[in-house]
């Protein structure tokens, strides 16, 4: 995390980031975490859709309800199709990968573990919670995983007490959730990875493709103006041209290799005072004991008219 490393240690690993090539996993969280300071802009898009392009399925499940300083669990489902795989970072067939953020609440934290049930401690087998940044502890992130094994992350969530911190009301709040499947298709440096559709920078003839550096395919195109440019094809996508084809500006060089993808939605939560379910508790009681003394009293009035010959 980016408050979490001396300026001189972040520096470095952004300077190797950027000049090196970009691992498979940086796409989240690292890269999230260092080129923003909040996962959710201003419009209400969370950053993770900038890299990932694709939109697919998110989804969140969270009680309706909670009670101050209580643990309960936010479940974030991340479905796709089981045995499904995608080009690594090396071209090679490899299988999804999965992460999730969720943004709580202010004073709504993740649970410590020594209050983690049974239930919630086989749930969350295998999967690692981090902070955001250290001053933002209700933004947790999960990631990456292996996507066979996690289609479904479990977040334990500790409750804030306004008892105990004033800044904490009771009352009805809003969750940002994230999931991602698979590679992005863009990096943060703005070069493409090799998880997406190449496309012609021009209209004209293929000229020649040959070899390039790790694998690649160096595309060469004679322009219409007598010029000429190239376009440099990572490993991993099928070239769809040939020599001598004509192609426009903009035109698929490539397929589309991509079969992940990120969503995203909102939720709410309510955090519920207990002397109202104490007050709706003591009304439920007054309610069924006006019942039971009507039932009383009627029968009551039955035997006195049965008494009196009626």
């Amino acid at each position: 995390m980016r408050r979490l490393l001396s300026p001189l240690f972040a520096a470095l690993i952004v300077g190797v980031a950027v000049f090196s090539a970009p691992s498979s996993s940086w796409a989240y969280p690292f890269w999230a975490q260092q080129n923003y300071d909040a996962p959710r802009e201003a419009t209400g898009k969370i950053v993770c859709a900038n890299c990932h392009l694709a939109k697919k399925l998110t989804q969140a499940e969270l009680p309706q309800s909670v009670l101050p300083d209580t643990v309960f669990k936010a479940s974030v489902k991340i479905p796709y199709e089981e045995g499904l795989q995608e080009i690594g970072a090396d071209g090679s067939d490899v299988g999804l990968q999965v992460g999730a953020v969720i943004q709580l609440p202010d004073g709504f934290t993740l649970a410590p573990q020594d209050r983690w049930t049974d239930e919630i401690k086989e749930e969350t087998e295998g999967v690692y919670y981090t902070q955001y940044s250290d001053d933002q502890p209700n933004i947790l992130l999960v990631g990456p995983l292996p996507g066979d094994q996690h289609q479904e992350i479990v977040f334990p969530i500790l409750s804030p007490d306004p008892a105990t911190d004033s800044n904490i009301h009771f009352g009805k709040y809003q969750v940002f959730v994230g999931g991602n499947r698979g590679r992005g298709q863009v990096y943060p440096t703005g070069e493409k990875s090799n998880n997406t559709v190449f496309t012609a920078s021009a209209t004209g003839t293929i000229d020649s493709i040959e070899d390039g550096d790790n694998g690649a395919k160096v595309v060469t195109i004679n322009t219409d103006d007598g010029s000429s440019v190239s376009e440099t094809i990572p490993v991993g996508p099928a070239l769809l041209v040939a020599t001598g084809d004509s192609v426009t500006a903009g035109a698929p060089l490539t397929n589309d290799p991509n079969v992940g993808g990120f969503g995203q939605m909102d939720a709410e939560v309510v955090l519920q005072n207990p002397v109202r379910i104490y007050g709706l508790l003591a009304f439920f009681a007054a309610v069924a004991l006006a019942q039971i003394m009507l039932v009383l009293k009627k029968k009551q009035i039955e035997k006195v008219q049965a008494a009196e010959g009626v």
